[in-house]
């Protein structure tokens, strides 16, 4: 999958990926018991920035794409207790002082919801100065993080 989509799944054959996880934050979400489970490649935190590019692509923003990724994980019948919740990306992919500081603005968007919604995250692998391909196995739940030149990283 690109950046700024989502993809769901209750098919124990698939391995959900997506790459270039810079400052952009992936979220992984998976029932173990309903075999549900899903991946959002977020951009930016909030859809309040470009109103009409979210119309367009919710999935560009954390406000618009987190509760997206969870509705249709439930419409397959995924249930909120049962959740296992990772996060990576969230980096400074430039190095140094980052004007913007969009990655750990990102993640900040992504706490502060998960927080207002009791939302537990079960493994992470945020910051650095890094970009991460996030995996998620359908059939197991298993999730991990791969870095270039770097070894796989299990959440």
């Amino acid at each position: 999958m690109g950046v700024a989509d989502l993809k769901v799944s209750n098919r124990g054959n698939q391995v959900l990926v997506t790459h270039a996880l810079g400052s952009c934050v992936g979220l992984a979400i998976y029932d173990p018991q309903a075999r549900v489970g899903g991946l959002l490649h977020y951009m930016l935190p909030d859809s309040h920035l470009d109103p009409a590019k979210a119309q367009v692509n919710p999935y560009m923003f954390a406000d618009t794409g987190i509760p997206l990724l969870f509705r249709e994980c439930y419409q397959l019948g995924a249930v909120k207790s049962r959740l296992r919740v990772k996060v990576a990306g969230g980096s400074q992919v430039l190095g140094g002082h980052e004007h913007f500081q969009i990655g750990r603005r990102n993640y900040a968007a992504l706490r502060k919801l998960f927080l207002k919604n009791n939302v537990l995250i079960d493994g992470e692998d945020v910051g650095g100065v890094t970009a991460r391909t996030l995996f998620l196995e359908m059939a197991t739940g298993r999730v991990w993080v791969r870095v270039l030149g770097q070894e796989t990283i299990e959440l």
